[in-house]
């Protein structure tokens, strides 16, 4: 592996890298969700609300549009603020105290916890915050703001349906939703030098008139979440790479370039390590000086530009880069695995299905219970006589039961999709990943 954004210790931000700060934040990222999920409703210092206030407001002018609405919306909103304070005073609380709930962001109780563990699928769950976290820079109450909102677009999007339905079912629902994978128009193979998956997005291939917009949007959510499975830890991101060659401005897409810079820095935090804009027309610079303003600084700041197909060789080992490139070697051509009869068989299997499901829900709330102790040690309401260094090991070793249920789960709840049909299949029943290579 070269170096890249793979963590190393100590301090980076990411499970088992974390400094105690670090550790102190996430425990209390972890203790807010959890008062949250048990009763609706937060009690949090008035101190840490106006913190985030005076951060939206004085780094306004430098944040994209999708960051400022999410700084100003949700728990942080002046009348918002006011009226949390009211509520805590009102409550019996003391001074310097706010009551903030999940009515705030139109979510419940009843779907806070489901969404939670949707989301983390096989991900280790402290992966899953830490993104929030990281995106918020260690900032608590930012942090919280923009996960419930990813929680909220996952549910009124209704994202758990595009994951696990089959694509037949997709394609059925969403207008030309085969004719766009079948196209080659974006497709993930194999890694780059960081050992992230590589999606090739062929721009020219796409007209915006071609396809309804609905559909383009539901596909790029599936093959996120198809995509999601392959990431291996410690590597949590992956690598776009945006192929212009041939491009013309009847390929451009506004609206599907705004949607994309949405989802990746409102509800996919810290999942792009690289961007790379390969073979950019001289055309292209004019779009640029539009795209580039919507763009976070911290994504900006990833990508990479690309004129020669040998320059992609700095970022994608030879062997791994299509030889539709020059200088690559693997002899790879893409094409769509369709369905193949029966392959979703198995989740005709009730019973079976229902004592998987049975044994990750007691993982995860044995994960949750670990967690509040975790939490507790070395406080007043601390029960257990444990050290934080037993709990944190047990705690591991069920994340790691956890991702394992997880998988045995999977195909009994989730119809396969094309990462299962390749021969061999790049994604394996048991959570690994395995990307062949024709050199």
């Amino acid at each position: 592996m070269a170096k890249g954004d793979i963590p190393t210790p100590p301090g980076t931000g990411y499970t088992g890298c974390l400094t105690p700060e670090q550790k102190k934040t996430l425990k209390e990222v972890w203790s807010i969700i959890f008062t949250i999920a048990d009763s609706g409703e937060a009690v949090v210092s008035t101190d840490m609300m106006r913190e985030v206030e005076k951060e939206a407001k004085s780094g306004a002018g430098a944040q994209s549009a999708t960051v400022q609405a999410a700084a100003k919306a949700g728990w942080f909103s002046s009348n918002k603020s006011a009226k949390a304070e009211s509520d805590a005073k009102t409550a019996g609380y003391s001074a310097g105290m706010a009551k903030v709930s999940l009515a705030d962001l139109g979510l419940s109780v009843d779907k806070l916890r489901p969404i939670l563990w949707d989301n983390v699928m096989g991900d280790h769950p402290d992966a899953l915050l830490l993104r929030f976290v990281r995106a918020r820079k260690w900032n608590v109450m930012n942090a919280l703001n923009m996960l419930f909102k990813a929680f909220k677009w996952r549910l009124d999007e209704d994202i758990p349906a595009v994951k696990y339905s089959t694509d037949v079912q997709l394609n059925a629902q969403y207008p030309k939703f085969f004719e766009q994978l079948e196209m080659g128009k974006f497709y993930i193979h194999g890694t780059d030098f960081d050992n992230r998956i590589v999606a090739y997005l062929n721009v020219r291939l796409h007209h915006p008139g071609d396809q309804p917009a609905k559909t383009l949007e539901k596909l790029t959510i599936y093959v996120m979440e198809c995509g999601r499975v392959l990431l291996e830890r410690p590597v949590e991101t992956v690598c776009l790479v945006f192929d212009l060659t041939g491009f013309s401005l009847s390929n451009m897409d506004f609206a599907m370039v705004k949607y994309l810079v949405t989802i990746f820095e409102a509800y996919y935090p810290e999942s792009l390590g690289r961007i790379i804009i390969h073979g950019a027309p001289f055309v292209f610079w004019g779009v640029w000086k539009m795209i580039q303003p919507l763009l976070d600084p911290v994504v900006a700041s990833k990508v990479r530009f690309t004129r020669s197909d040998q320059d992609l060789l700095e970022h994608i080992p030879a062997n791994h880069l299509p030889d539709r490139y020059k200088g690559g070697l693997d002899r790879y051509r893409y094409s769509y695995p369709h369905a193949q009869p029966g392959e979703n068989k198995i989740m005709e299997d009730t019973a079976t299905k229902e004592k998987l499901v049975t044994e990750w829900k007691e993982t995860f709330w044995k994960f949750e219970a670990l967690t509040r102790e975790w939490i507790q040690v070395g406080t007043p309401e601390a029960t257990s006589k444990r050290s934080e260094g037993e709990i944190e090991k047990e705690r591991e070793q069920v994340a790691k039961d956890l991702r394992l249920a997880f998988f045995k789960m999977d195909p009994y709840i989730r119809a396969r999709n094309m990462f299962h049909r390749t021969t061999p299949p790049v994604a394996n029943a048991d959570g690994s990943v395995h990307w062949v290579y024709n050199n």
